[in-house]
């Protein structure tokens, strides 16, 4: 029996594999690998996988999971406070590009129907590749992350009209277009209202109930059901699938399940883009392109050079400085997977001919090749480009700072001004002691300012920074932010200079104390664990357990630094996969049964110490001993309850039951 189907799949498969093995050794992005792939085994050259509407589907299916996973990282206030950068910058870079765009095909003697929908393809970038690559390079909240975001999702929003208006003007009929443009918007009105109101009254108690059924693939089955259900409602009233996915993702990103969601689709969105990216290629028809060489590297010259410009001119006309504008710039350089959708209904319509649809596809092609390059670098180019400018700038801030901090002493630097650094703020204000802070948000700045807070404009992981704001004559520093690599930084960087400086550090919870211990912090404040101990305290006072002694077992619980919180026993299928990869110390019980090596040894003579095992408990009988003393003597039948890291519990259970 053949399987021609599944040979293909296999020399695809292989190809991938291979291909992108090689781009991952060679440090290029994987999606260069993608694209490779797809002109390698596309209809066009080795002809291994076919331009069918199944391989397009699924390719889609690969990008609505990403905008999925990307809705679940916008929060609904985030989304709101991109509306200036989404319906401003976004409109204004649609706007433009399209009118120049149009005008340059009009001016080479192309239709003005044809050059209309060609501007507005090449205005459009590839939301799908800027949002893979800036998330594997960690950027997409940085502020030119958000703004190439919020530019990409009105892009997303602005191909719709488009699609509305290809037959219209197909068919000439110029005076209707208004109508349906208005039934657009409408139905775009709709979706986000509907999506708003399903998320708040049926998405949240739906994943509560499955949730509450404790099955993995129950609540697998559910994510993939919502996601694509939303893309399939709003792909039913005329708009993208993308859409609808977005705005899914965004609803359930409010909910307590954005986490476990973003783990159970990632290995989804993995395998459906990489496809999404191999039908990409699969456009480029090789063999058609030599005669066609200089308009292709026109139009891929005024994608890179001209497009990329434009986005970055206005930006900075929007008040954003010249570094975050030409980075900005260079990550929307190129064209997008819209653009294709667009040429595709133009050709079906007879607005654009194959022959001079194939220059245009091509374009887009080799642009989107170059994309993940450009996103890469963006930061060197721009710092390079810069260089005087943020040199002349860093200076002067650090001049200004330590000017207005020159009589500074025994004060308390706080690196990070939000939330929990303006309640420190606000404890030391009221005990009398002097205090500043560091921050890198200027909306945030600009309002404490006004409220008389003494916050500067200022990276703490530079040295400069910190001595600036009179480091070396602090009482104090304390870390309040949540980005471990730049507090781990700043603690190199104090201690090299200063070893009698308190630091008190805040994480997030107990998988990086130790770390931030052995660099020299003096105290770590693990959120999770304060939670569970401010839990206990109020427990212990509402159950009427004497002050002093509550508080004598928080400071004993604090002194050894939380290790009887740090362990505790897992769920197995969701909190394995939560936790997968991740060194955590865990609690787990060992029964002893007849015939155990330690069943009738002294817990002492077994040596589990030794392997970083602690004995938190021994249950026999009805008997339960915590922290057991060297000298009891184990026998068959009881539990020993360990805390420590899987590997260590494993030795530790050998011992126990083997010797």
């Amino acid at each position: 029996m053949e399987y021609h189907g599944l040979d293909d799949i296999i020399r695809l498969l292989g190809s991938a594999v291979v291909v992108v093995a090689i781009f991952r050794r060679l440090t290029l992005p994987p999606i260069l690998g993608y694209l490779v792939v797809g002109v390698m085994t596309g209809p066009h050259a080795l002809g291994w996988l076919r331009d069918s509407t199944i391989t397009h589907s699924l390719g889609e299916i690969g990008v609505v999971f990403l905008l999925f996973t990307l809705g679940l990282e916008v929060s609904i206030p985030q989304f709101l406070a991109m509306r200036r950068t989404l319906l401003g910058l976004g409109g204004a870079q649609m706007l433009v590009g399209t009118v120049t765009g149009g005008l340059i095909a009009w001016e080479l003697d192309i239709p003005w129907q044809a050059a209309l929908i060609v501007a507005g393809a090449l205005a459009m970038s590839s939301t799908a590749m800027v949002a893979k690559q800036l998330t594997e390079q960690l950027e997409l909240q940085s502020l030119h992350g958000r703004l190439a975001l919020g530019i990409l999702l009105f892009q997303d929003l602005a191909a719709v009209p488009f699609l509305v208006i290809i037959p219209i003007l197909a068919g000439d009929q110029g005076g209707s277009i208004g109508l349906p443009l208005l039934a657009a918007l409408g139905k775009g009105i709709v979706a986000f209202v509907s999506m708003l109101a399903l998320g708040r009254w049926l998405l949240r108690p739906l994943f509560r109930e499955v949730a509450a059924a404790r099955s993995a693939e129950l609540f697998t089955l559910t994510v993939l059901l919502v996601s694509l259900t939303a893309a399939w409602i709003t792909s039913l009233m005329g708009l993208s699938l993308a859409l609808g996915a977005f705005l899914a993702g965004m609803m359930l990103g409010e909910t307590e399940f954005r986490h476990q969601i973003a783990a159970d689709i990632r290995p989804f969105q993995d395998v459906l883009l990489g496809l999404f990216f191999i039908t990409v290629g699969m456009q480029l028809n090789l063999g058609l392109l030599p005669p066609l060489w200089p308009w292709i590297l026109l139009i891929v010259l005024g994608l890179v050079v001209g497009k990329g410009p434009l986005v970055a001119l206005l930006t900075r006309l929007a008040g954003y400085d010249n570094e975050v504008a030409l980075r900005t710039g260079m990550i929307l350089a190129h064209g997008g997977e819209f653009g294709f959708a667009l040429l595709a209904l133009a050709l079906s319509n007879g607005l654009l001919t194959r022959t001079d649809s194939q220059p245009i596809l091509a374009a887009i092609v080799i642009s989107m090749a170059l994309t993940p390059l450009l996103i890469r670098y963006n930061g060197p180019v721009a710092r390079i480009v810069f260089a005087n400018t943020r040199l002349g700038g860093a200076t002067r801030r650090v001049r200004d700072i330590a000017a207005a901090m020159e009589a500074a002493r025994d004060h308390v630097i706080i690196c990070g001004f939000g939330r929990i650094g303006q309640n420190m703020a606000g404890f030391l204000r009221e005990e009398g002691f002097d205090y500043v802070a560091l921050d890198l948000e200027p909306v945030r700045i600009k309002e404490a300012w006004k409220a008389g807070e003494p916050v500067f404009f200022g990276d703490a992981t530079h040295y400069k920074i910190l001595e600036a704001v009179g480091v070396a004559r602090a009482r104090a520093l304390i870390i309040s932010f949540n980005d471990e690599q730049s507090a781990l930084k700043i603690l190199h960087i104090v201690r090299a200079r200063r070893q009698d400086l308190p630091i008190l550090v805040r994480i997030r919870d107990d998988a990086s104390l130790d770390k931030f211990l052995d660099a020299g912090a003096t105290e770590v404040v693990p959120e999770t664990l304060e939670a569970s101990l401010m839990l206990a305290i109020q427990l212990l006072l509402l159950l009427e357990v004497p002050l002093g002694k509550v508080i004598d077992r928080v400071r004993t619980v604090r002194s050894d630094r939380y290790q009887v919180l740090r362990v505790f026993f897992r769920r197995a299928e969701a909190e394995r996969r939560r936790e997968a990869g991740r060194d955590h110390e865990r609690l787990a019980s060992v029964y002893l049964p007849p015939g155990a090596y330690a069943a009738g040894s002294r817990l002492g003579d077994l040596k589990l110490q030794q392997l970083g095992v602690r004995i938190t408990a021994v249950r026999s009988g009805n008997e339960r001993y915590d922290a057991p003393g060297p000298d009891l003597t184990l026998k068959p039948g009881d539990v020993v309850v360990l805390g420590g890291t899987p590997e260590q519990l494993a030795h530790a259970e050998e011992i126990l039951l083997m010797g």
